[in-house]
């Protein structure tokens, strides 16, 4: 099994996406979770360019137990040594073993961005390379912006591999830094590349401008690299960099390659959301491999074939991934899709019951209405108990009221009060909250409670709102969703209505009676 050295810049080049920003304690918090995962490689950032890469890496210093801490900078500066060069030093100070030094390829950017000769670039990359080297650092050259510059001055982007190579380079990363490039393109140029090199170790490093950073790599790997360069969920400047979690499945899963230990591939999804949690990102359903989505099935017929064999319609098994199957309830659903449902949240329904009619039906109409039932398997729960005839009502809504004032200090209070039948007692509660959601979750828990001491463990930990007919304006329906958890599971429930207050209502109720009615099934068990 051949090795593919993993080479992770989501604290480096991962920084540089819009919207993101790691603290110190949020890089040291990424990287002891690549180094547990198994990356062979995780670049911490450029010491010498702020304070914070600086402090990161007396941090970091010493914690990884699997993985290289990679210093990054560019070669030294024009017309001077790399031993005088101030950047260069400080990735010596930093204390890593490992070096990642990027350089000029393309003949268009050394002569007007660096404004300097073709000759001087090709010293400032074999002078920081063999300086370093000298250090005992062990250096990988990103050659950036290299296929653009193969395509422009092909002789000169060689020499400037050679002036690396010369110079003892562990690995040359070929960079496809501005995106653009196709797979036909990376491959004809990988492959002729490496017959000129057929010594040197290549490696990859693509951005994704052009949609194609995971083909690019992953064609780059079949055309002789060794090395692929990328970050966690794909993070990055502009459209992000080459998404290492579709990329290590596809390399090991697929094509056989060693990228982290088969023990690890099955956290890459639980990576994947930590690396979103600590970036404080919504993370994207609708990656491979690791989103919430990618193993999810809706249409009927798909669900009935997944039932004979998963392969029918999913390319890996999704626990290989650490993910989990979906089968979702709709408008489209079928037998299969609600039995499939059933048995996933244990529901015990009989497959020739005609019961399953019923719920089709429910689902139908419901979703006719507005209601969805694909993030919302609490309120599906609850309505196929209602359908067999399982369900008696733990409370009774008597009537509710809200209140919201802004005063003169520009504060603004919200205040509900709700009416519920419990058990045939009236329960009359009013609470204030910080908005008038709260204030109806405040009133509910505060009426429930000493009759349910067991919904003190249910918190809200997301709410959603969704216009369901924007054509009407203020007077659309809105579907509202609600996700809660207690301290073992997680799940979601929907309330739709031309007013939000009362789609909220509905959510939040049903919350609370999924958690008693599982409880109750629970006890009878």
């Amino acid at each position: 099994m051949k090795k593919i050295s993993i080479f992770d810049t989501t604290l480096r080049d991962g920084s540089q996406g819009a919207g993101i920003s790691f603290s110190v304690e949020d890089k040291l918090k990424i990287a002891l979770a690549l180094d547990a995962f198994g990356i062979s490689y995780i670049e911490g950032g450029w010491p010498g360019s702020n304070p914070k890469d600086e402090e990161f890496f007396k941090l970091a210093k010493n914690k990884l137990k699997k993985s290289k801490l990679v210093a990054f900078s560019s070669t030294r500066r024009k017309n001077i040594k790399a031993k005088d060069d101030a950047n260069i030093n400080k990735i010596i100070s930093s204390g890593v073993k490992c070096a990642c030094i990027f350089g000029k390829t393309w003949d268009f950017h050394v002569i007007h961005a660096l404004n300097t000769t073709l000759e001087e670039n090709l010293n400032m990359i074999s002078d920081t390379i063999s300086y370093l080297k000298s250090k005992k650092i062990e250096v990988i050259y990103d050659a950036e912006h290299f296929f653009d510059g193969y395509l422009s001055n092909t002789q000169y982007a060689i020499k400037t591999i050679e002036s690396a190579v010369k110079a003892g380079v562990e690995f040359v990363c070929l960079c496809e830094t501005n995106g653009g490039m196709l797979p036909t393109d990376v491959q004809k140029i990988v492959k002729e590349i490496k017959e000129r090199f057929p010594n040197t170790k290549f490696g990859i490093h693509t951005h994704n401008d052009s949609g194609c950073a995971t083909a690019n790599s992953l064609i780059a790997v079949e055309s002789g690299c060794e090395m692929v360069q990328g970050t966690i969920n794909g993070i990055g400047e502009r459209c992000g960099n080459a998404n290492l979690c579709s990329i290590i499945p596809s390399l090991q899963l697929k094509k056989g390659y060693h990228c982290v230990p088969p023990k690890s591939l099955v956290k890459l999804m639980e990576l994947s959301m930590h690396i979103y949690e600590i970036a404080n990102l919504v993370p994207n359903d609708y990656l491979p491999y690791v989103g919430r989505n990618a193993f999810a099935h809706k249409a009927g017929i798909h669900v009935s074939a997944i039932e004979k064999n998963s392969k029918t319609y999913e390319h890996v098994n999704p626990q290989e991934v650490g993910n989990i199957r979906r089968i979702l309830v709709s408008d489209l659903s079928g037998k299969s899709n609600i039995i499939s449902k059933a048995d996933e949240l244990e529901i015990n329904i009989d497959s020739k019951s005609e019961k399953i009619k019923d719920m089709i039906k429910a689902v139908k109409d419901k979703e006719n209405q507005g209601y969805q039932y694909e993030d919302a398997d609490g309120s599906f729960f609850i309505l196929t108990k209602k359908i067999e005839k399982q369900y008696s009502d733990f409370f009774t809504l008597k009537g509710y009221r809200v209140s919201v004032e802004k005063n003169g200090k520009g504060e603004i209070i919200s205040e509900a009060t709700v009416k519920l039948d419990v058990n045939g007692k009236e329960e009359h509660t009013v609470a204030e909250g910080d908005g008038p959601v709260n204030a109806l979750d405040q009133c509910l828990r505060k009426a429930l409670m000493k009759f349910y001491p067991e919904i003190e463990d249910v918190l809200v930990i997301d709410f959603k709102v969704r216009v369901i007919n924007s054509d009407a304006n203020t007077s659309a329906k809105v579907r509202v969703l609600i996700e809660s958890k207690d301290k073992k599971h997680a799940w979601g429930t929907i309330g739709v209505s031309e007013n939000i207050i009362d789609a909220s209502w509905q959510a939040l109720s049903d919350s609370v009676e999924y958690k008693l009615l599982k409880n109750k099934i629970g006890n009878k068990k």
